[in-house]
């Protein structure tokens, strides 16, 4: 069984088992949250769609770790004109272990 969630803005495919980075959600490490945002549930050959959230289904997750992906760096130049400009960002994710999804 996997479904689609939409979590910060992003959507998701996900499945019992599988280990995620999301944004980051407010959450203590080890607390089991619920992802009410369900786009899609499928199972073999039968999907069921939402229009647009499948109703009275949800996805039950435990949270890893919180923590902040790689450093990106960001580099400008203009040539010839003595201008450089750098500047990094690390952006905070949450690490989930999907638990159940229920229909």
């Amino acid at each position: 069984m996997y479904a689609v969630v939409k979590t910060g803005g992003k959507q998701y495919r996900v499945a019992t088992g599988e280990k995620i980075k999301v944004e980051q959600i407010p959450a203590d490490v080890g607390t089991e949250i619920t992802l009410d945002q369900v786009l899609l549930v499928g199972e073999g050959e039968s999907v069921k769609i939402g229009a647009p959230l499948v109703a009275g289904a949800s996805v039950k997750a435990t949270v890893l770790a919180q923590g902040r992906h790689k450093k990106i760096e960001i580099f400008k130049m203009r040539r010839r004109k003595h201008y450089q400009k750098h500047q990094g960002h690390r952006q905070n994710y949450t690490e989930l272990r999907i638990e159940a999804i229920s229909a």
